[in-house]
């Protein structure tokens, strides 16, 4: 043979699969990994704390992403920006109380007018609106 590998004798090792392969996640499993490592959170790390915390932040992403889309095509927008992320993220429940704390920079606030600020209706337009009904019978 002429030194290379191949054939009957020698056969090609398998393509290499990533761990996000693996699992069925977009998120990157070796990086988490390392940043678990790393960060002195404890002295071992599971081979299936990254695997999970992957699936959990896509998961996350996703679910933030397609709402703030959503509010991004209520306001005719075709990109997301900061304040479809905190449109989204005040007007779900769940999202709201898991970022409460989180301040999105360029966010605004939600709209909101409170009810002792509108205008009540006077006198004068509910006896004008009855009247109105009273009419059509």
């Amino acid at each position: 043979m002429s030194g290379k590998r191949g054939g009957k004798m020698f056969p090609s090792p398998p393509p290499a699969r990533t761990r996000s392969s693996k699992a069925g996640v977009k998120f990157p499993v070796a990086r988490i990994h390392r940043f678990l490592r790393k960060g002195n959170y404890s002295e071992r790390i599971a081979a299936g704390a990254p695997v999970y915390m992957a699936g959990v932040l896509e998961y996350l992403v996703a679910e933030i992403a397609e709402l703030a889309g959503n509010a991004a095509r209520d306001n005719k927008k075709q990109r997301i920006g900061p304040r479809h992320l905190q449109l989204a993220i005040r007007n779900d429940h769940e999202l709201n109380t898991l970022l409460n704390h989180v301040v999105i920079a360029q966010g605004g606030v939600l709209p909101n007018i409170h009810g002792a600020l509108l205008r009540t209706k006077t006198k004068k337009a509910l006896t004008a609106q009855n009247d109105y009904q009273s009419q059509e019978l």
